[in-house]
């Protein structure tokens, strides 16, 4: 009967070192998460201050270099947009709310896009866009019509072989 309570004792024992270990694992993670929290949102925390700014400078030289009414290619390198007339206007009014990407993800005909500004009017506070409303829908229908999207084409000269089971 006693080497019952000595191994009884033996495993609490076993198990208090083992709560011990799992206590202390959790308050290094813990204090790990908060180093790397406090860097992020402070980075002029010593340990990551050189890389850190050397990140803030290569990213003010990249802003620094493209002027918000820049156009590479026929491209608005800023939003993406296809230059052609109206494009600022779209800008002006469609990127204050969302990305340009939505709107050159969302190809549609005249009365798509004349149907989904006024359900933005309505549901998402866009307000009367007035005369600015055709000049904006006839860029995007010229600009970004549907695309047609059908079958692949008939797949020719292709060589075909036989699988062996």
């Amino acid at each position: 009967m006693g080497s019952s309570k000595n191994s009884g004792k033996e495993f609490f024992e076993k198990l208090g070192l083992i709560y011990g270990m799992l206590a202390g694992t959790i308050v290094l993670v813990l204090l790990v998460i908060g180093v790397l929290s406090y860097a992020l949102i402070d980075p002029s925390l010593a340990l990551f201050s050189g890389f850190m700014e050397g990140e803030q400078e290569t990213t003010q030289e990249l802003v620094a270099e493209v002027s918000p009414d820049e156009v590479v290619d026929g491209i608005h390198v800023e939003t993406g947009f296809i230059d052609a007339p109206g494009m600022m206007v779209t800008i002006q009014n469609c990127t204050s709310c969302h990305s340009s990407k939505l709107v050159i993800a969302n190809r549609m005909n005249e009365e798509r896009w004349v149907e989904t500004i006024h359900w933005m009017q309505e549901t998402q506070g866009l307000w009367d866009l007035g005369e600015n409303e055709k000049i904006i829908v006839d860029y995007l229908v010229t600009n970004y019509p549907p695309k047609k999207i059908g079958r692949r084409s008939k797949l020719e000269n292709i060589e075909w072989y036989e699988l062996e089971e």
